[in-house]
């Protein structure tokens, strides 16, 4: 259980720096560069805005420990929608491996902490 928790938060705490505190500080500090990730791929400005609002929830309520289930079910799938579409978008666009693999591997970390998180709702109950 113990070893459970450890690679749930360590994952979690991943993805909340990855996926909120970095664009929002990024937004903050370098209001310049809030849309270097979309405005290459062809995106308009204000997706880039509502992407890091969206972000910025979504990786919040992951690190909400008693948060509603339903509502960590729907913030890891926006996560996981936003990284899948990141990565196709840079297979479509620019083909740049480096663009590809960075949503594939914060993928795999968000899978990791929702396969946790799914082992420590289930800790305990009955697996009748």
């Amino acid at each position: 259980m113990k070893r459970i928790k450890i690679y749930y938060w360590l994952s979690t705490t991943f993805i909340f720096l990855f996926e909120a505190i970095m664009p929002l500080t990024a937004t903050i500090f370098a209001p310049d560069q809030y849309n270097a990730g979309t405005k290459p791929l062809g995106y308009p400005d204000y997706f880039a805005i509502s992407l890091i609002v969206c972000k910025v929830i979504g990786a919040t309520a992951l690190m909400i420990p008693r948060l509603n289930p339903k509502i960590k079910e729907w913030a890891y799938a926006g996560l996981a929608f936003n990284l899948f579409f990141a990565a196709l978008s840079h297979i479509i666009v620019d083909g740049n491996i480096g663009y590809i693999l960075m949503p594939i591997v914060v993928g795999i970390i968000l899978a990791i902490s929702y396969i946790n998180n799914e082992k420590l709702k289930n800790y305990g109950k009955n697996e009748f």
